[in-house]
């Protein structure tokens, strides 16, 4: 009788085994293939773009170029739309997501985020003669954004008396207006700050006060915990090397924000 059940108990364990353990394409595999295939923006500049020469280029794109670097294999890029993010991860025709992916707690119910990697932010912006620290350095000055966008509501609500908002239709008239010195200070989120800079480079912008944080952070497939611990050693490691920063300067304009470690 003993036998009989222990026999039962053995065969049913390993018949759970497969539905326990689902095999995972974690970390050793992608080193014994060669290759780490990396989810980037399709069309999302300066993240993630196609350039002059046909190819992808931007911030996400520099970041999944310095982990194939690291991790010694090829790198093959997977341009993606934000919907296919999270399935192309989950059915494993990629291996990570780098595609300025923001962390929030229904996402984190399908797959695993890393600590932050890059900077996505909303701010006000203005040329560097200009002292500005707080909402409050704003009064008495012209201040351009779009209406009805999250900039609008987060400075509506700081915004001392004496501060003229001049709210635009478009991010494309924001951008015009101050680029005509219709306004004194923009605020926006970084990238088109960045899109600024990058036409006037004489002239660059300075991120004088944040708005609103919305980093970004790397998808990984639930289960592979490994390449899980490696994305954020190698996080932590380029912030503290400088890698990250240049790859800001670069795209952005600006050197990285402080970022939260999540």
């Amino acid at each position: 009788m003993f036998k009989s059940k222990l026999k039962t108990l053995v065969a049913a364990a390993v018949m759970a085994l497969p539905f326990a353990a689902p095999a995972q394409a974690d970390l050793s595999d992608i080193l014994e293939a060669g290759v780490v295939k990396i989810a980037v923006p399709e069309s999302f500049p300066p993240f993630g773009a196609l350039g002059a020469e046909g190819e992808h280029e931007g911030y996400d794109v520099d970041v999944a170029k310095l982990i194939a670097e690291n991790l010694g294999v090829e790198l093959e890029l997977v341009p993606v739309v934000s919907k296919q993010r999270i399935p192309f991860l989950e059915t494993d025709r990629v291996d990570l997501v780098v595609s300025v992916m923001g962390a929030n707690p229904e996402r984190a119910k399908s797959i695993w985020f890393s600590a932050a990697y890059a900077p996505f932010f909303s701010g006000a912006f203005a040329t560097a003669d200009m002292d500005i620290s707080s909402a409050e350095d704003l009064v008495g000055m012209k201040v351009g954004l779009t209406g009805g966008t999250l900039e609008d509501l987060e400075l509506t609500k700081i915004a001392p008396d004496g501060v003229e908002i001049i709210r635009f239709g478009d991010n494309a008239a924001t951008l015009a207006a101050y680029s005509s010195g219709q306004v004194d200070v923009l605020v926006s989120g970084n990238t088109a700050a960045a899109e600024i800079s990058e036409k006037n480079p004489d002239t660059p912008l300075e991120t004088k006060f944040i708005l609103k944080e919305s980093p970004a952070f790397i998808g990984v497939k639930k289960g592979n915990f490994d390449l899980l611990q490696w994305v954020n050693v190698f996080i932590l490691h380029k912030k503290l090397g400088g890698e990250l920063d240049e790859i800001s300067v670069k795209w952005l304009g600006q050197p990285l924000p402080a970022l939260p470690t999540f």
